[in-house]
């Protein structure tokens, strides 16, 4: 295993209202499929990748994910939380967190992996992106891990070009899986504590050349709904 001083972000801070009543007492990182929490499979899959340091947004009965998790040493990792008290959505939640995310280096680029997803990438394949999206040479400022669409999701987010480009136009359109590699520089305009959904600010990333990507066509599980839990559950347990 490799180390590196790359940082990773898990997003763990929805309400998870669809999967009611199982997270009216517990947050939706903290169910469980298989033998582990959700939230362990990604912490796990980070460590085995090298990553050290990992940072965790949360609001919705956030205490329980900190007693859960504690500092991250059981894990291998050093864990970091970003509490919120309102809803700020996936971009502004990302923009909350990088004081934490950039003590490293103000223009690292680093991972954000949506909580509330099972999915089997080898996060390591990761790495020559975040290299790129740090290095002087590059004009950038994401990368983002699409998947085939799946049935619930049929229409798609964004078309990839044979280039490993987002493109603004042109189909089939691919799934985002929620895993992308950002720089600072995205999030830089938000301000703290503000409200901010990631996908408007994708497209105007997108519409000016700056977003690359690649299809992943492996394991992967959007854990919405408590059906969707059950499949994974059933899945896991027979591996």
């Amino acid at each position: 295993m490799v180390y590196h001083d790359f940082k990773a972000m898990i997003l763990a801070a929805g309400r998870g209202e669809r999967m009611r009543p199982l997270t009216d007492t517990i947050p939706k990182p903290l169910l469980r499929a298989g033998s582990k929490m959700l939230i362990e499979y990604h912490l796990e899959n980070l460590a085995s990748a090298g990553f050290k340091e990992i940072v965790i947004n949360h609001a919705y009965l956030g205490h329980m994910i900190e007693n859960a998790l504690g500092d991250g040493t059981r894990y291998g990792l050093t864990i970091q939380y970003s509490k919120e008290t309102i809803k700020l959505e996936t971009a502004g939640g990302i923009a909350n967190a990088l004081p934490l995310l950039t003590t490293n280096s103000p223009n690292s680029p680093f991972l954000v992996v949506n909580g509330d997803i099972y999915c089997s990438l080898d996060f390591s394949t990761l790495l020559p992106d975040l290299q790129r999206l740090g290095s002087k040479s590059n004009h950038d400022l994401a990368h983002l891990i699409l998947i085939p669409n799946p049935p619930h999701h049929p229409e798609g987010d964004f078309c990839l070009s044979d280039q490993n480009r987002i493109i603004a136009t042109g189909s089939p359109k691919q799934t985002f899986s929620g895993i992308g590699v950002y720089l600072p520089l995205l999030f830089k305009h938000i301000p703290l504590n503000c409200p901010t959904r990631l996908a408007p600010i994708l497209h105007q990333a997108i519409t000016d050349h700056r977003v690359s990507g690649r299809l992943f066509s492996g394991e992967w599980f959007d854990i919405g709904t408590p059906d969707r839990l059950h499949e994974l559950d059933q899945q896991l347990q027979t591996q």
